[in-house]
């Protein structure tokens, strides 16, 4: 019984979010609390959501301080002054530029939100591309797998958050493991920018390239920047970030908690300007945030109700014996086509807890089977349920079966490397 309820609810919760009869936030509340109530357990529901929010709370206030650090630093234009060098290292090379396109996608794909690093990217790209009549379809390409593979992997991007929220996990713990994985498919995506920079470079007419070639010489096409004291304070503080967040000094929200604050020191200094540099990135953090929380009420009751584990119960006795120790690698697998399908409130509020409770009756910690799922992130950014990719098309004025024909002939082989890379490093194991 539990367990036919749990998959009706899952059911009802993917319908209503990818039909766009309600909203994320609504349906993840609204159809746990109505098959807890159809299963007799309705008295228990104010404890069970407690117990819930008690476990996602570390993560919410995570995305909160981590979205308000980066956001601060993208006002502060921290990332302006490698714009500028990318272009004056490429001197006018189209291999260069897409590398160059690859190199800060990459580095941009940090603030874990979609929107503003493809407004980043292409602020920076966009007119190059158009001045020598390279294939802007590249520039989006590279913009989708480095915004998957980083932001889709770090525990402070939405899908990664999602998973570590739904799957109650500690996002050091979670994180660290990835970082070698993540490292390597971001090297993957730049060798593969260098062969589409070669395709570009004969493509291009040679007398348009040799024209731009002088304005780069010249420094008529490099933008202006600034880099004062507070620049380089700023790119000091989110180094160190970096290595106390990779050596484990503290956990995660205590290290972007206190970078954040040091950060509003450096830049900001009125109590007015402050309060309204948080006003304008709370448009950011506070809806995923609230996905959070939400996500902590659905687990909640999903879990102590046990519909859970009479799911994963159900799930397990048509699998044979001999293949639960692939679990993490068909995870992984599976990742691509539902990831690029659904939605990621669907995918990881209603597909991954029930195979990371599968995994759990073969010993594999929950962990791996979140790290396995992250990986179809690549192609999740590339997919029509992805909502920041209609930003994209929208800035490099691309249709979305062209940008298809372009953009999955690479994200499927990266997205297997990261699998591979994967595997390779022990993020995900197969005994």
């Amino acid at each position: 019984m539990l367990a036919v309820l749990g998959f009706a609810t899952l059911g009802s919760f993917m319908l209503l979010v990818m039909r766009k009869y309600l909203s994320a936030f609504t349906a993840i509340m609204l159809t746990p609390i109505a098959a807890a109530v159809i299963a007799g357990k309705g008295t228990k529901l104010g404890d069970m959501i407690i117990n819930g929010l008690d476990t996602v709370a570390p993560t919410a206030a995570l995305l909160l301080f981590a979205v308000l650090y980066f956001g601060l630093m993208m006002e502060a234009r921290l990332f302006d002054p490698i714009s500028a060098l990318i272009i004056r290292a490429s001197k006018g090379d189209p291999v260069r530029i897409v590398v160059g396109t690859a190199v800060l996608s990459l580095l941009v794909a940090l603030d874990g939100d979609g929107t503003t690093s493809y407004m980043i990217v292409c602020s920076a790209f966009l007119p190059i591309y158009r001045r020598l009549g390279m294939n802007p379809l590249v520039l989006a390409a590279l913009a989708a797998m480095a915004l998957g593979t980083i932001s889709g992997t770090t525990p402070w991007g939405g899908a990664a958050t999602r998973g570590i929220s739904a799957l109650h996990l500690d996002a050091g713990e979670y994180f660290v493991h990835m970082i070698g994985p993540m490292a390597l498919t971001s090297l993957a995506i730049i060798a593969v920018a260098h062969w589409l920079g070669l395709r570009e470079r004969r493509r291009i007419d040679p007398d348009k390239l040799n024209a731009y070639r002088l304005e780069v010489a010249s420094g008529d096409a490099i933008p202006t920047v600034r880099a004062g004291w507070r620049m380089w304070a700023n790119a000091a503080l989110t180094a160190a970030l970096m290595v106390l967040l990779i050596l484990e000094v503290a956990d995660l929200v205590v290290l972007f908690m206190v970078a954040f604050v040091i950060a509003l020191l450096i830049n900001i200094r009125t109590i007015e300007e402050q309060q309204e540099l948080i006003k304008r990135q709370a448009a950011n953090a506070v809806p995923v945030m609230m996905l959070v929380l939400a996500a902590g009420i659905f687990t909640g009751i999903m879990t102590d109700a046990g519909m859970i584990k009479a799911m994963a119960n159900a799930a397990l006795s048509v699998v044979p014996d001999t293949w639960g120790n692939l679990v993490p690698l068909f995870t992984a697998v599976l990742a691509l086509p539902l990831g690029f399908f659904m939605s990621n409130d669907a995918y990881w509020f209603g597909v991954v807890p029930v195979l990371a409770e599968s995994a759990g009756h073969y010993g594999i910690h929950a962990n791996e089977i979140a790290r396995a799922g992250a990986i179809g992130q690549i192609l999740h950014m590339m997919g029509p349920t992805s909502a920041p990719l209609w930003v994209l098309l929208g800035l490099v004025k691309a249709d979305l079966g062209d940008f298809h024909r372009t953009a999955l002939r690479w994200g499927i082989p990266v997205s297997l490397a990261y699998i591979a890379f994967a595997l390779l490093t022990g993020a995900i194991t197969i005994a």
